[in-house]
C-alpha cells in the first residue's frame, strides 16, 4: 500500500517514518507539508535517508492529491492543525490516523478549555474513533491516536476501573516524561541548562491529556468524576513513567491474598492476548525496559496497611505513545498482523 505522511520533521513524525520504512505492507511513503514543501528530506533530517534510498521531496499539502495517490494519510502535526486541514478526508470517508489531539475529545467545549484553541465542529468530532488498540475497535476511518501520557495512564487504570476494584475518588497520577515529549520547538523550560540535573513540574492538574483520560475511563465507569494528576519533566530523551495510586474500597474485603489475586486477575483478563503489554506484577518496570520498543510494561503492589494500590506503567513516548501506536492502528484498520512493522525489544543500553 501507499501511505501519506504529513509532518515528518517532528520527533513523532520522524519515528513514524522509520517504522513505515520497515513495514512489510507499506510499499511507498509520500511526504507532504506546508512550511517545508519543495525541500528534500535529507535537507531537514539527513539520518532518515539511507545511502541506498532515493531522497524524497516533501510535496505541498493537497488533500485531493493525497486521496488520489495513497490509501491512508498520517498526520503528525501539532494541535490545532488537523481540525482544519483534515475535513476533506472526513467528508470523503478517507482513512486517517491523526497523531495530534484535535479529534481525541468528543466534546468541543472540552477541547477549547484544555487546548486553548477553537475546536472542530461537533459533527466532525463525532466521526472520529479513539485509537487505543488494546481496548478499542475502530468503527470509523478517522482514528485519533491517543496522547502519550493518556496511553500510559489508561493502560494502567482501565483493568481496575472496569472491574470496579478501586475507589474512583482516590485516583492520583504522578507522571514523568522525557524531554522529547515537549516536541522540537525550543523553550526556556526544555533548554539543556534547565533540564539537565533537574526535575521540574509543569501543567499540574492542567495537562491536556487529563480530559482524554477521564473521557475513556468513564466508558468503563461513568461514576468517575475527577483525577489528581501531576506531570514532571525528566532529564532524559524519551520515556514515560506513570505512577498511579488508588484506594481499594472496603466492600472488596480485607483478605490481602484475595485482593492481590483480584488485582492480578483484572490485568490478566484485560491484556492476556496483547503482544505489546508486559505484566510485571510486583517487579516494577523501569523506563529502560521499554524505550526503543512498542511495549507497555505494568507493575503493581498492594499495601494492606493503607489499602493503597500502587501501579507503575511505563512506555516509550515516541513509540507506544505516538508513532508505534499509530502503526498499531494502521495494522488493526487494514487487518495486517498486529506485530507488523513494530519493535518488541527495547534498547537496553
Amino acid at each position: 500500500m501507499t501511505v501519506a505522511l504529513v509532518g515528518v520533521t517532528g520527533y513523532a513524525g520522524s519515528v513514524l517514518y522509520q517504522l513505515l520504512q520497515s513495514h512489510p505492507n507499506v510499499d511507498k511513503i509520500l511526504l507532504f507539508g506546508k512550511t517545508n514543501a519543495g525541500k528534500h528530506l535529507s535537507d531537514l533530517i539527513a539520518g532518515l535517508v539511507q545511502f541506498h534510498q532515493a531522497d524524497p521531496v516533501i510535496s505541498v499539502f493537497d488533500a485531493d492529491v493525497i486521496m488520489a495517490k495513497t490509501d491512508l494519510v498520517f498526520f503528525a502535526t501539532p494541535a490545532g492543525v488537523t481540525k482544519d486541514i483534515a475535513l476533506p478526508f472526513i467528508q470523503a470517508g478517507f482513512p486517517v490516523i491523526d497523531l495530534s489531539g484535535d479529534f481525541r475529545l468528543h466534546a468541543a467545549a472540552a477541547y477549547e478549555k484544555w487546548y486553548h484553541k477553537p475546536a472542530a465542529d461537533h459533527d466532525y468530532l463525532a466521526k472520529a474513533s479513539y485509537g487505543l488498540v488494546e481496548t478499542h475497535q475502530h468503527p470509523a476511518h478517522y482514528i485519533a491516536n491517543p496522547g502519550c501520557y493518556a496511553t500510559a495512564v489508561l493502560l494502567g487504570l482501565i483493568p481496575l476501573v472496569k472491574e470496579h476494584l478501586i475507589d474512583l475518588s482516590s485516583i492520583i497520577v504522578d507522571a514523568k516524561s522525557g524531554v522529547s515529549g515537549a516536541g522540537k520547538s525550543p523553550s526556556a523550560s526544555n533548554h539543556f541548562v534547565s533540564v539537565n540535573d533537574n526535575l521540574s513540574l509543569y501543567k499540574v492538574n492542567q495537562h491536556q491529556h487529563i480530559p482524554e483520560i477521564m473521557q475513556e475511563l468513564q466508558l468503563f465507569d461513568p461514576h468517575l468524576k475527577a483525577i489528581q494528576m501531576t506531570t514532571t519533566l525528566l532529564p532524559i530523551t524519551r520515556g514515560i513513567m506513570a505512577s498511579i495510586y488508588a484506594k481499594i474500597p472496603d466492600e472488596i474485603g480485607d483478605d490481602e491474598t484475595q485482593i492481590a489475586e483480584k488485582i492480578s486477575q483484572a490485568f490478566e483478563n484485560s491484556y492476556q492476548n496483547d503482544p505489546f503489554i508486559k505484566l510485571c506484577g510486583p517487579a516494577f518496570p523501569s523506563i529502560k525496559d521499554v524505550v526503543g520498543s512498542n511495549l507497555t510494561a505494568i507493575g503493581w503492589q498492594y499495601n494492606p496497611v493503607t489499602r493503597i494500590l500502587f501501579v507503575v506503567s511505563v512506555i516509550d513516548n515516541l513509540l507506544k505513545g505516538a508513532a508505534g501506536q499509530a502503526v498499531q492502528n494502521l495494522n488493526q484498520l487494514f487487518g495486517f498482523g498486529p506485530l507488523a512493522g513494530l519493535p518488541l525489544m527495547p534498547a537496553l543500553v
